[in-house]
């Protein structure tokens, strides 16, 4: 089943109960919007973690009232982001949320062998795009995390999508693995990974999802380009997510959609023990509500 727009995932996570959400570094004035956008309708209970002084002057900055959420002082921002992952790793919060805080900040926290929140595997970033030109909601992965991803990373990152996909109620996800043409070439690392990860899926060792690659991203997103290209495939010119071969690739793709492209977008850590809202610093605060209506979605 294929989901047309974001507000279908805000829709879901309505009928889900109120969930706790602990904000790392949380003087961010989009985020704060997006917080109270998502306690007003009841999503959240928000727990702001950072300076209290900057987190009120970013709140008056942008016109939203938190006089009822519960704050934690910390200034520094390392000890606010160990604080944040504390509070999901205890039961004291469902979800996590990155602040103004770079990545690798918080990530450190998420990472920690004692209070983090790793299950084991690899951690990898999901976004979710609504796109003018595209006839439903188009997943990229991974555009944040995992820089150079060998071949047994990809998997992870693949079965993380997928798996991710499955909780917002796509059971079989259409999945496009990219590189700059259909062919393998063994010069271009990306068109072998994208084969191997395709045979994988027909012979079950990926399940859950239909794979096909190597395919370039017109092949990918537009059926009318695979036909001139003569490929037959159930994922050619539909697919629900494209797997970037690195982050270079999926930052630049991330970027062009929501900055030229006049998409919005909602996005994720997955494969975490719990959601992660992890979206850029220049996002603004609809596409950081609708993450973290995403996040509630998949609680």
């Amino acid at each position: 089943m294929a989901i047309q727009s974001l507000n279908n995932i805000v829709d879901a996570a309505l009928k889900k109960d109120s969930r706790k959400l602990a904000v790392a570094v949380a003087q961010d004035e989009d985020v704060l919007k997006a917080v109270c956008n998502a306690a007003e309708k009841q999503l959240i209970t928000p727990i702001l973690v950072g300076d209290k002084d900057e987190i009120l002057a970013a709140s008056a900055k942008a016109g939203v009232n938190i006089s009822g959420f519960e704050m934690i002082q910390e200034p520094d921002n390392n000890l606010a982001c160990a604080k944040a992952v504390k509070l999901v790793k205890q039961g004291q919060a469902d979800i996590l949320m990155k602040g103004l805080v770079p990545t690798g900040q918080l990530l450190r926290a998420i990472l920690d062998k004692e209070n983090g929140l790793l299950k084991g595997g690899l951690l990898s970033h999901l976004a979710f795009f609504e796109s003018p030109y595209y006839h439903k909601i188009l997943c990229i992965t991974d555009a944040a995390l995992n820089i150079n991803p060998d071949f047994e990373e990809k998997v992870a990152i693949v079965r993380n999508a997928v798996n991710a996909l499955h909780r917002i109620g796509i059971p079989i996800p259409l999945v496009a693995i990219l590189a700059p043409l259909e062919t393998v070439n063994p010069k271009m690392e990306a068109t072998v990974h994208a084969a191997m990860l395709t045979q994988m899926q027909k012979r079950g060792q990926i399940e859950g999802c239909e794979i096909d690659g190597p395919l370039a991203l017109d092949n990918a997103v537009s059926s009318e380009a695979a036909r001139h290209k003569g490929l037959v495939s159930v994922v050619a010119g539909n697919a629900d997510l494209l797997v970037a071969p690195d982050l270079n690739t999926g930052n630049v793709l991330y970027k062009a959609l929501n900055f030229l492209g006049g998409a919005v977008c909602a996005a994720i850590v997955a494969g975490a023990g719990a959601p992660v809202v992890l979206t850029s610093r220049a996002d603004q605060d609809k596409s950081k509500f609708l993450s973290i209506a995403l996040a509630v979605s998949m609680t």
